[in-house]
């Protein structure tokens, strides 16, 4: 997944349509859950801060490239902080930042919506 910050043709006020040029802001949401592994680590660290280990097995099947590199665009979103604790041995802990928990609550939407209209079958005459 590629994080787009800047302006992108998305967001440049061509979307038109009913929502107008501030409904392409919806465009940058999705360009922003966009990844194959972002949503799964969004939910994987709603209970708590989780290590780059833990969050891949909880994850499971995603490479620990793939994770380090959904983590970094995660973070670089401001979605997920990352926390470097200094001890005996220094460890690494993701948590969701404050965007990142707001975002779930938007996900849950978007769960609901796809069991009420994607998972019925389709209408046949």
């Amino acid at each position: 997944m590629t994080v787009q910050l800047g302006a992108t043709a998305r967001d440049s006020g061509s979307c038109g349509g009913d929502l107008g040029p501030s409904g392409c802001q919806a465009h940058r949401v999705l360009d922003l859950i966009d990844g194959k592994w972002s949503v799964d680590v969004l939910l994987a660290l709603k209970h708590g801060p989780v290590r780059h280990g833990q969050l891949r097995r909880a994850i499971g099947g995603v490479s620990q490239k793939m994770l380090t590199q959904t983590l970094r665009d995660l973070e670089r979103a401001r979605l997920v902080s990352r926390e470097v604790r200094e001890s005996t041995v220094t460890t690494v802990e993701y948590s969701l930042a404050p965007a990142g928990h707001s975002l779930l609550a938007l996900l849950r939407q978007m769960h609901d919506w796809a069991v009420e209209n994607i998972s019925r079958p389709a209408y046949t005459t």
